[in-house]
């Protein structure tokens, strides 16, 4: 599986080499205050939100929490939300030409639609209702400058959140107007033909009003690919040229006075299929998924008393899909319309001694669940409906938590949500954390949940006639998974060590098969599946800027029924991250490394484990206002594949080789 179009291979100069050169450089430019890390005493004091729904220290929270923050994103040079998650611990990526798929300890179906995590921004659902699918890759609502941090809770979290909320929550805290300043504007250029310009505009008025608005333009060409399972001469001999570009555009902003706070997004993305996906005609251009979502979400939070805090949210959501599908002598168009609105209520309260109690409601308005279906014919200008499926739905939550402190250094924390849907009833899941602290920087933590997710609108009631179809199944239950995890955090001589055991029971999976009877696809609960793991993780800053984070992940899920190896589950997750002040703090290197092993492909087949490294230059300030950063991906041009599902003849997919950014940011 060698690309048609390869990079040449051309003599680098020595990396020390093109250091001092730079060094250099900067020295004679403003003599920049150095790129913020975090210190030691941020890694003690970390404050987190997601866990609890309330801020507390992360050593305190029910769960293992990671944080990921602006500078981490800057420093290592991702470009999406999904190269941020995939430097967390136990977490991996697939991607199959169209879509970033999210791997949590070891589950990751191909072709799931990232269903099975729940994605916040700002505490905001963002999963859309007809797929509910966490949009990880371009496709998400925010370009990645205007992340503040990243917050990942692995684990259930229904108990809070509801559904979606199965192997962990993702929270994105986005930064607020005086986080920019005044302006910024960003432009890159990377491998592929690849380019991209974000301009933004963000002040803090002295009255408090605090205001950010953000645009941003993305477009690639992609790479030029081949394909051997299409090698033959009338499949242009596996060759798929000029067919993986990519096109994005999105729009943010958040305006905030007082207790009030009103954000929107909307996003829109078209990328091009080279894989002959569906069995579309093979390097034929007009295959495309074009995915458009926006928000707007208005929130108010008020300090009743001392003890007593308010908050409520309404929320407007919106999603648009549009597939183009090239077949021989027709084309096909798969279409989604979704719209949803709802509110939230929250109320959080320490007037008990000993105790944070949390009491919420939360429910969701689903106005149109829409699907489509047709089939072209442009020379003859036919059509056929083959879908036309419009749907409305309704879900209401209501939570309770509370955390207890039962003596000094031992804490319950205790939730309990309650869900009712309109497609198949009510579910109650609970959690359970204690957390001892027998030193104030060390922490054991038991964590007891179940965790849901609803069966999805396409699950429900999708139909596509013909040879290998997929046919509805009205029925499906919701999913259901036990988790059980012992955590420990500890702070000693400088250094910050996480270690977890955990088990994840998962029942009534849903999974699609083939029906004997009519030989049509269909979504069934028929999967039991059981994961068991460990994770460790070391994090240490120095007080000269130096910066050290490394994890290792072990885990095993197996299918209960066949004892078999889950499809595309790694066994073993290395990650190594090191960042370094260079030329007196005015630049910093950020070195990624990380290793994923194996993993067992849809037709029985194996991905073989690799290692990844990435490589990021940051100049601060080159003069006031000024910063530049230059990356290298996958600097070993390592040849590494990922699963994908059935839609497609290939059984892995070949990933990108070495690439390059360069990045231009000016404040102003």
């Amino acid at each position: 599986m060698t690309p048609i179009h390869r990079p040449p291979k051309r003599g680098i100069k020595p990396l020390s080499a093109g250091i001092l050169v730079v060094c250099s450089w900067v020295a004679a430019a403003d003599p920049a205050k150095p790129i913020t890390e975090r210190s030691l005493e941020d890694l003690l004091n970390l404050q987190v939100f997601s866990a609890s729904k309330f801020s507390q220290r992360s050593i305190e929270a029910p769960s293992a929490v990671t944080v990921i923050t602006a500078n981490d994103i800057k420093t290592y040079g991702y470009r999406t939300l999904g190269e941020v998650l995939r430097s967390i611990r136990g977490l991996y990526l697939s991607y199959d030409r169209n879509y970033q798929y999210l791997g949590v300890r070891g589950g990751n179906r191909p072709g799931d639609y990232n269903s099975r995590v729940l994605l916040l921004i700002d505490g905001f659902r963002t999963n859309d209702n007809v797929y509910d699918m966490a949009y990880i890759d371009r496709s998400f609502l925010l370009d990645v400058d205007l992340i503040d941090r990243v917050e990942f809770v692995p684990g259930p979290g229904s108990s809070l959140y509801g559904s979606n909320a199965f192997f962990g929550v993702i929270n994105v805290i986005t930064r607020q107007g005086r986080d920019i300043g005044n302006g910024e504007a960003s432009g890159e250029v990377a491998g592929f033909d690849t380019n991209k310009q974000r301009f933004s505009l963000g002040h803090r008025f002295e009255n408090g009003f605090d205001a950010l608005v953000s645009a941003t333009r993305y477009e690639s060409s992609g790479q030029d690919l081949y394909y051997p399972e299409y090698a033959a001469p009338d499949t242009r001999y596996g060759r798929a040229d000029g067919l993986d570009g990519e096109r994005q555009g999105s729009l943010f902003a958040r305006f905030a006075h007082g207790g009030w706070t009103l954000q929107s997004g909307l996003t829109q993305r078209r990328k091009d299929i080279p894989t002959g996906q569906y069995d579309t005609v093979f390097a034929a251009s007009g295959t495309r998924t074009l995915d458009r979502e926006a928000y707007v979400n208005l929130e108010y939070q008020s300090q009743l008393t001392s003890s007593t805090e308010l908050s409520a949210r309404l929320f407007y959501g919106q999603y648009l899909f549009n597939g183009s599908y090239v077949y021989p002598d027709f084309r096909n168009h798969d279409q989604t319309h979704g719209q949803w609105w709802g509110g939230e209520v929250k109320w959080f309260s320490t007037m008990l001694e000993r105790q944070k109690i949390t009491f919420g409601s939360e429910f969701q308005l689903n106005v149109h669940q829409d699907q489509y279906n047709y089939d072209s014919w442009s020379a003859t200008g036919n059509r056929v409906e083959n879908l036309d499926d419009h749907r409305d739905g309704d879900r209401f939550g209501f939570y309770l938590q509370d955390e207890i402190d039962i003596v000094d250094g031992l804490k319950l924390n205790a939730g309990l949500r309650h869900d009712r849907y309109s497609t198949f009833g009510g579910t109650i899941n609970p959690r359970l954390g204690l957390v001892y602290q027998p030193a104030p920087a060390t922490a054991v933590k038991f964590i007891y949940g179940t965790a849901f997710r609803a069966p999805n609108v396409y699950e429900l009631y999708y139909w596509a006639p013909g040879p290998s179809g997929q046919k509805p199944n009205p029925h499906l239950d919701p999913e259901s998974i036990q988790t059980y995890e012992l955590a420990v955090e500890s702070h000693w001589a400088g250094w910050l060590f996480t270690g977890s055991l955990f088990r994840y029971e998962i029942h009534d999976l849903i999974s699609q098969s083939l029906d004997p009877n009519d030989g049509f696809l269909v979504f069934r609960n028929i999967g039991e599946a059981r994961i068991d793991g460990v994770g460790t993780e070391i994090e240490r800053a120095w007080s000269n800027g130096l910066r050290l984070r490394g994890s290792y992940s072990w885990q095993y899920g197996e299918d209960t029924a066949t004892g078999r190896w889950l499809i595309n589950s790694p066994k073993h997750l290395v990650k190594l991250n090191l960042s370094a002040p260079l030329c007196d703090e005015r630049l910093r290197l950020g070195f990624e490394n990380q290793y994923t092993s194996a993993r067992k492909t849809d037709n029985g087949g194996e991905a073989d484990g690799y290692f990844l490294s990435n490589l990021t230059l940051t100049a601060q300030r080159l003069m006031p206002g000024v910063e530049l950063s230059a990356s290298v991906y996958n600097l070993f041009d390592v040849r590494y594949f990922d699963p994908v599902d059935a839609a497609h003849r290939q059984d892995m997919i070949l990933q990108d080789g070495r690439n390059f950014r360069l990045k231009l940011t000016l404040r102003f």
